[in-house]
């Protein structure tokens, strides 16, 4: 679906969705998206190769989407840069397939991004879907540069009022962030190395290190009911989080903290995280942790690594490539 006003000036946002099994979850985003009052979008669906659940229903409930099938699972990063190459939008909204989104919830957004041009990316406040009175993003500060982690602004507290303005933040958030495409023409696409997690922290990293802007959008509001595709604590999780939290720090901790960096992941927080699960009964978890590291031992000279995968068009005969 593109739908545009005459008269008025409103850049095409290209809204960019993945599925992966649950199509009921991404059917019920896009009954909210259905009812958004921005009148320039455009949306694509992009389903990661389902193992389980058909995504034929998507279609089907909804054939006013642009969908795209791939014939194998890209991850995160991978099945989103082939939607941002597919997308006509002067804007790139990521929404993840698991949020809600009120009514009014993108003027701010492109508000925003429109009234500065070193902006390159927005994140609109967050809050559990479930637990609608708890925040889960309101900007967050740059990440410790030993455990690679950070806290964000607010996160699990009551939404008391105390962040209703809009500010400058390290990171956006992955759930909901628009971004310019003229940014990401001169930054380059999202680094799928990572497959899942830390890639838009990455992203953001390199949009500041090319002297752009990140900001919270403090009056756009999005509903985000979290962890649907790979599960609260799942070994898939685990082993994702843990692999992409020691890439991250690979990618844009300078020598020699870096060494230190990892020295107190390996040291420290890996131990710890693996016997915990052993204790708890999870050797599940414990091989998740194990095979994380591992693979980077495997991938210690690996000039990919630090590669980020640069922006160009995609056609349809390279689209094929891609499809199922």
């Amino acid at each position: 679906m593109e739908r545009q006003t005459s008269g008025i000036d409103y850049p095409l946002v290209s809204i960019i969705s993945i599925n992966y099994d649950h199509p009921e979850v991404t059917c019920k985003m896009l009954e909210t998206l259905q009812r958004v009052s921005y009148p320039s979008i455009e949306v694509i669906i992009i389903d990661n190769n389902s193992p389980r659940d058909d995504p034929s229903m998507i279609t089907k409930s909804h054939p006013w989407v642009k969908f795209i099938q791939l014939k194998e699972n890209l991850g995160f990063a991978g099945a989103n840069n082939i939607g941002i190459r597919m997308a006509k939008g002067k804007y790139i909204l990521l929404l993840n397939n698991d949020t809600e989104v009120p009514e009014g919830f993108l003027e701010p957004l492109v508000d925003k991004m429109e009234a500065d041009k070193l902006i390159a990316v927005v994140s609109p406040k967050i809050k559990f879907y479930y637990t609608p009175e708890l925040l889960q993003y309101t900007g967050v500060p740059k990440f410790n540069k030993i455990s690679a982690r950070t806290i964000g602004h607010g996160f699990y507290k009551p939404d008391n009022g105390q962040f209703e303005k809009d500010s400058e933040t390290h990171f956006a958030h992955g759930a909901a962030m628009l971004i310019s495409m003229e940014a990401i023409k001169k930054v380059g696409l999202m680094a799928d190395i990572f497959f899942l997690y830390y890639e838009e922290m990455d992203w953001c990293e390199r949009f500041r290190k090319n002297g752009y802007k990140i900001f919270y959008v403090h009056n756009s509001l999005v509903y985000h009911k979290e962890s649907v595709s790979t599960g609260k604590m799942s070994p898939l999780k685990a082993y994702y989080m843990n692999r992409a939290r020691l890439l991250f720090l690979r990618r844009h901790v300078d020598r020699p903290l870096v060494f230190i960096s990892i020295a107190y992941l390996l040291l420290i927080s890996f131990p710890k995280n693996t016997f915990l699960p052993l204790i708890k009964g999870r050797p599940d978890l414990f091989n998740a942790y194990h095979k994380a590291v591992v693979w980077h031992l495997h991938h210690l000279n690996h000039d990919a690594v630090r590669v980020s995968p640069a922006f160009s068009h995609i056609d349809d005969i390279e689209l094929e490539t891609y499809l199922k």
